[in-house]
């Protein structure tokens, strides 16, 4: 009696282990097919985004996770410019007229180019006259994806005891691209990128 329940006892502490063993297994299968079905494909992430204040204002920061996908990138590589825009907006939402007289505080589109140069192998991204060069397309990216103390508005613009939206989102403007990959870009999916609307609540 005493060798059978111990043999009953080994068989239920193995058991368990076997089970966390394949589970653990099953997992290591299932996260390295869905790194391997999303890596090479388009897609815009906003990471985060929040407005500060300062003694003379408010200011945007976010953050953005950029992927151009394969077409995109053999695109740059042949020499064709991809401009991005950042669209914000600050609102002032009036529900009680069901949101069809809103106010719009602040708005604007940041225009990011971003090119590739075959002789010196560099990217680059220019916002404005602003020009960053750098040696890979993730740095090129990462420069695109981070907004840093944007102006907003004044600070007197912005009432203390009212609630206002905000929504921002990242896209390639694929008017600015030659004509026939406009044509393209039509119902394709590798060149229409664009993250969702991020919103979130501002209280001054």
């Amino acid at each position: 009696m005493t060798v059978s329940t111990t043999r009953r006892c080994e068989s239920s502490i193995v058991e368990p282990r076997r089970w966390v063993a394949i589970v653990a297994a099953l997992l290591g299968l299932l996260l390295s097919g869905h790194g391997a079905l999303h890596a090479g494909e388009p897609a815009i992430n906003v990471r985060s985004a929040e407005i500060t204040s300062s003694a003379d204002g408010y200011y945007l920061d976010a953050s953005f996770e950029l992927e151009l996908g394969d077409t995109l990138e053999e695109a740059l590589v042949k020499g064709v410019a991809l401009n991005f825009l950042v669209d914000f907006e600050l609102i002032y939402e009036r529900w009680y007229l069901l949101n069809l007289w809103n106010r719009t505080i602040s708005e604007f589109a940041q225009r990011y180019r971003l090119t590739y140069n075959a002789l010196t192998r560099q990217y680059r991204v220019a916002a404005g006259a602003l020009t960053q060069n750098v040696d890979t397309l993730r740095e090129a990216l990462a420069v695109m994806g981070q907004i840093r103390n944007r102006f907003i508005v004044p600070r007197d613009e912005l009432d203390a005891e009212k609630v206002y939206s905000a929504q921002l989102r990242l896209r390639l403007d694929t008017s600015q691209l030659p004509k026939a990959f406009q044509v393209n870009a039509l119902g394709s999916k590798g060149w229409n990128l664009s993250s969702d609307w991020y919103r979130w609540t501002v209280r001054p």
